[in-house]
């Protein structure tokens, strides 16, 4: 288990959807970093949220699709 992260590098606070590492999240980021790295928008792979208090607070979101939509949404502010 791990999580994705969306962290806007201007913003406190960050999105994340829990997950499973393999190529499907290979393939999850890589689409999104598409157009998210050019709107600052940075997204890694964590283990525990709470070992990562730089991109407190956390907020878990429930799928994918929401993950997604997310990110759009950040890159279009």
């Amino acid at each position: 288990m791990c999580y994705l992260v969306a962290k806007n590098k201007n913003a406190h606070g960050c999105y994340a959807l829990k997950t499973v590492h393999g190529v499907h999240l290979v393939d999850l980021k890589r689409q999104l970093n598409q157009f998210a790295v050019p709107h600052g928008i940075q997204l890694v792979t964590i283990s525990r949220p709470n070992a990562y208090g730089e991109y407190a607070p956390y907020h878990i979101l429930d799928s994918e699709e929401d993950f997604v939509q997310t990110v759009r949404k950040l890159c279009s502010m």
